[in-house]
């Protein structure tokens, strides 16, 4: 697993093989950051589960101003502390957190966001209920987006509040790029 362009280009990243993880695959990824590349300079981008901080790290990369990669796994925040101490970026924070925690604890410091990565369990319904907390506590910036992955596009689920800006089926994932109304 490497980072695919920006800044880190071709660096590599750890965390391929944590447990209960499934690292976005690189051709996925780049097609991925291609259709959001234009959302990413200066950002403030959200990493929510977010495994080896693969996507969140790869935003830095790509100009993101600050970063916040959450997990719960304490291997998986050791592992994304290590690949940010490897490449040296200093933008970034590692929160050990469930997801619903950290999505109140941002709206307690009244923290916003322009890019929200949820990339959840796919056997879970943790993308719904994020996007919920989400909208409740107004974590998006009115241009923001937020980029889920599932493998089932039914798993995608969020209220009238946002319109799909892009959707794409990739092998057996699907992602789908939300954006506020």
């Amino acid at each position: 697993m490497r980072i695919i362009s920006g800044k880190y280009k071709g660096r590599n990243l750890l965390g391929f093989d944590i447990d209960g993880t499934r690292p976005t695959m690189e051709r996925v990824k780049e097609s991925l950051f291609s259709m959001i590349q234009l959302y990413l300079p200066d950002s403030i981008v959200l990493d929510l589960f977010s495994g080896s901080g693969n996507l969140g790290i790869e935003a830095i990369s790509e100009g993101a101003k600050m970063t916040y990669c959450v997990d719960k796994n304490p291997l998986a925040c050791k592992t994304i502390e290590k690949n940010l101490n490897t490449i040296g970026a200093k933008n970034c924070k590692v929160l050990k957190s469930d997801y619903k925690e950290a999505l109140r604890y941002f709206n307690d410091i009244h923290l916003k966001f322009d890019v929200i990565f949820l990339d959840p369990p796919y056997q879970s319904n943790c993308v719904e209920e994020s996007i919920k907390l989400i909208s409740e506590y107004k974590l998006l910036n009115n241009d923001g987006i937020i980029v889920c992955e599932s493998n089932l596009l039914d798993n995608i689920i969020y209220s009238n509040e946002y319109s799909v800006l892009k959707e794409k089926k990739y092998g057996n994932k699907w992602i789908v790029i939300l954006k506020h109304i």
